[in-house]
C-alpha cells in the first residue's frame, strides 16, 4: 500500500480556531500581574519548566565560556610574564644602582685629582688583579703602547697613588702597587715636607700598610700627617704631590735610633675598579686634562 509522504491537511477552521485561541490568551495576558486569567497557566509552566532552564544552564554556562576562560587565562599568564621580566629589569637596576653610583664617584674624583695635581690623567679600567709570571702584588689595566703608555708611568687612583706601570702589551699594562715589598718611593711628610721612603709590605686587604722613614733621623713624625710623593727626575717613575697615606703609628728603632712611621695607604688596594696613568696632555683619550675636563 502506498504510502503518502506529504503532511495531512488539517481542517481550515481548525486553523483559524487556534490562531483566534493564541490572539485571545495574547490579549488576555498583557496585564502580565497576578490577576491576569493566565496567571495560574503561566505559573504552573514556570515552576516546571523553570527548574529545567536552570540546570541546562547550570550545564551549558562553563561550556559555553570555555574560549574566553582561555583567551582570558592566556592573558593573565601574559601578564604574569610582563610584570615579572619588569620586576627583573627593576632588581637589576637597584642591584646595579650603588655599584653606577661607585664608579660615577671615581670618575669625579680623579677628574679633581687632575686639577688638583696638574697633570692629565689616561682613564684605565682594572682588568685582573696578581701576575702570573710571580707573586708579586700587581694588577692589570685595560690600556697599553696604543693608548702611549710605556714602563715607569704614575698610576693613581681617585684617593692616591696606585702604583707604577712596570710592562706593557698594545692593549694592557701592568702596574706594580705601591704595597709591594719589591715597593720603595720618595714621600714626603705634606705639611712640614721633611723627606723619606715610603716602603712596602706586599700584604693586600686589611693588612695594607707602607712604612715610611725620614732621611733626618731627628725629625718625629705625628700621627694623621699625610705623605705625598715627593717626585722623580722627568716625572719617572713618581711624578710629585700625589697622596700616599697618612702616618698611622710612629715607633723608634733603638738599634737605629731612628723614627719609623706606620703609613695607612690612601687607596684600598682590593677595591680597584677605575685607575689613571699620569699622560702628557694630548695623550689618546679617554683623557682627564690637567683642568678636570674629560676628552
Amino acid at each position: 500500500m502506498a504510502i503518502d509522504p506529504r503532511p495531512p491537511n488539517l481542517s481550515r477552521s481548525l486553523v483559524v480556531a487556534l490562531v483566534l485561541a493564541c490572539a485571545a490568551l495574547m490579549v488576555l495576558d498583557t496585564t502580565g500581574g497576578d490577576d491576569s486569567p493566565v496567571a495560574e497557566v503561566r505559573k504552573v509552566v514556570g515552576e516546571t519548566v523553570g527548574p529545567l532552564q536552570n540546570a541546562a544552564a547550570t550545564v551549558v554556562r562553563p561550556v559555553a565560556g570555555l574560549p574566553d576562560a582561555f583567551r582570558s587565562n592566556d592573558g593573565l599568564r601574559q601578564d604574569v610574564r610582563d610584570l615579572q621580566a619588569e620586576n627583573d629589569a627593576l632588581r637589576n637596576q637597584l642591584d646595579k644602582a650603588g655599584y653606577d653610583e661607585g664608579r660615577a664617584a671615581q670618575l669625579d674624583g680623579l677628574k679633581t685629582l687632575a686639577g688638583d695635581l696638574g697633570y692629565a690623567l689616561r682613564v684605565a679600567r682594572v682588568i685582573a688583579i696578581g701576575s702570573a709570571q710571580n707573586f708579586s702584588s700587581t694588577i692589570t689595566i685595560d690600556a697599553g703602547s696604543d693608548a702611549g703608555l710605556h714602563p715607569d708611568m704614575t698610576v693613581v687612583a681617585s684617593e692616591g697613588l696606585v702604583g707604577r706601570v712596570t710592562s706593557v702589551t698594545s692593549r694592557t699594562a701592568t702596574v706594580l702597587l705601591a704595597v709591594d715589598s719589591t715597593s720603595k718611593i720618595g714621600g714626603r711628610i705634606g705639611d712640614n715636607s721633611e723627606l723619606g721612603f715610603v716602603s712596602g709590605h706586599g700584604t693586600l686587604g686589611e693588612d695594607d700598610r707602607l712604612e715610611l722613614e725620614l732621611t733626618d733621623r731627628n725629625v718625629v713624625p705625628k700621627v694623621g700627617q699625610t705623605v705625598v710623593t715627593w717626585g722623580s727626575e722627568g716625572g719617572a717613575p713618581y711624578v710629585a704631590g700625589v697622596p700616599i697615606g697618612k702616618v698611622a703609628k710612629v715607633y723608634e728603632s733603638l738599634r737605629e735610633t731612628t723614627y719609623r712611621a706606620e703609613i695607612h695607604p690612601a687607596v684600598d688596594f682590593t677595591a680597584l675598579d677605575y685607575v689613571a696613568v699620569v699622560v702628557p696632555s694630548g695623550s689618546p683619550g679617554p683623557v682627564i686634562e690637567a683642568d678636570g675636563s674629560l676628552r
